[in-house]
C-alpha cells in the first residue's frame, strides 16, 4: 500500500489506522480518548490533526493520559521483552483482581513501581476489604427501611471524588467511611457498596468462600458429579446439579483450566 505524491512516496501509517477505525466504530464525535502519556508529543496530535482535517470538526472532548508502569526503574516494554503478563502474574498466584486492586492505589497521572511484594500487600488488603463486605452481605435484612438521604449523601461524596480527575483513593476513603458507619444497616451499605462498585469492578458483591456458610466438600462432589453427567452428555442431569447449586448460592464457572465456583 503506497502511492506517489508531490512531497515524495506516501505509505499508510499507525496514526491514521486508529483515526480510521475509532471513527468508523465511535463515530465521529468521542467523549473520551484514553491513552499513555507517551502517545501525547506524536501518536495523538497526528490523530487529532489527521480526524479533525478530515471531519471538519471537534473529535474527542477529553483525553486522558495514564503514565507508565514501572519495573526495576524502567518502563515495562515489550519491544525489550521486559515485561509482565496477567497470565504470569496469575502463575505467581495472584487474580487479575488483586492486580486491578494494586492499579487502583496510584493516581493513573503517576508512575507506578512494581514489585511482588507490593502486589502482595494490594493482595491482603484486596482480601481484607472483600471479607467485611462478604460479612455485611451475609447479614442483609431485606425487612429494614431505607434512609435514602443518607443513600445520596454517599453517593455524591463518592461522584464527587471521581469527578476530581479521577480521584480513586479518596473514593475509596468514602467506600471505608461506609462499612465503618454505624448509622448505616446492612442493607443501607450493601447499597451503597453494590453502587460503589460500578466504578471500581472489583466483584465486592461477591462474597467470599469462608464468609458464607457452605459445605465445601459437597459442592466439589456434586461438581465433580455435573462434569461426570455432562461427560456422559446427560445435560438434563447436569441442569439439575447446578440448578441445585444455585440453589445453594453457588455460581459454577466452567473454563478451559476446568470448572470453578464461587458464592454469591
Amino acid at each position: 500500500m503506497q502511492w506517489d505524491s508531490p512531497w515524495g512516496r506516501g505509505f499508510p501509517g499507525w496514526h491514521l489506522e486508529c483515526s480510521t477505525m475509532s471513527i468508523k466504530y465511535l463515530g465521529e464525535n468521542i467523549d473520551i480518548h484514553c491513552g499513555g502519556i507517551d502517545h501525547i508529543p506524536v501518536h495523538h496530535t497526528n490523530e487529532i490533526a489527521q480526524s479533525e482535517a478530515a471531519l471538519g470538526h471537534k473529535w474527542v472532548n477529553y483525553w486522558v493520559h495514564g503514565e507508565f508502569l514501572v519495573l526495576d526503574g524502567g518502563k515495562m516494554s515489550k519491544s525489550s521483552g521486559d515485561f509482565l503478563t496477567v497470565s504470569r502474574l496469575e502463575k505467581e498466584g495472584f487474580s487479575p483482581l488483586d492486580y486491578r486492586y494494586f492499579c487502583l492505589q496510584s493516581r493513573y497521572r503517576k508512575q507506578l513501581v512494581f514489585s511482588f511484594e507490593s502486589l502482595d500487600d494490594a493482595k491482603k488488603g484486596y482480601k481484607a476489604l472483600k471479607k467485611k463486605i462478604s460479612t455485611i452481605i451475609g447479614d442483609v435484612n431485606d425487612n429494614l427501611q431505607v434512609d435514602n438521604s443518607k443513600l445520596e449523601t454517599y453517593k455524591q461524596k463518592f461522584i464527587d471524588h471521581i469527578s476530581d480527575d479521577l480521584n480513586i483513593a479518596n473514593a475509596f476513603t468514602v467506600l471505608n467511611e461506609v462499612i465503618k458507619d454505624n448509622q448505616l444497616n446492612n442493607k443501607e451499605k450493601a447499597i451503597l457498596i453494590e453502587e460503589f462498585d460500578k466504578v471500581l469492578s472489583l466483584d465486592l458483591m461477591i462474597m467470599e468462600k469462608e464468609a458464607v456458610n457452605v459445605n465445601e466438600d459437597l459442592v466439589n462432589q456434586l461438581i465433580v458429579q455435573r462434569n461426570e453427567a455432562r461427560k456422559a452428555k446427560n445435560y438434563s442431569r447436569a441442569d439439575e446439579i447446578r440448578n441445585e447449586l444455585l440453589a445453594m448460592n453457588i455460581e459454577i464457572l466452567d473454563t478451559k483450566e476446568g470448572t470453578t465456583w464461587r458464592a454469591k
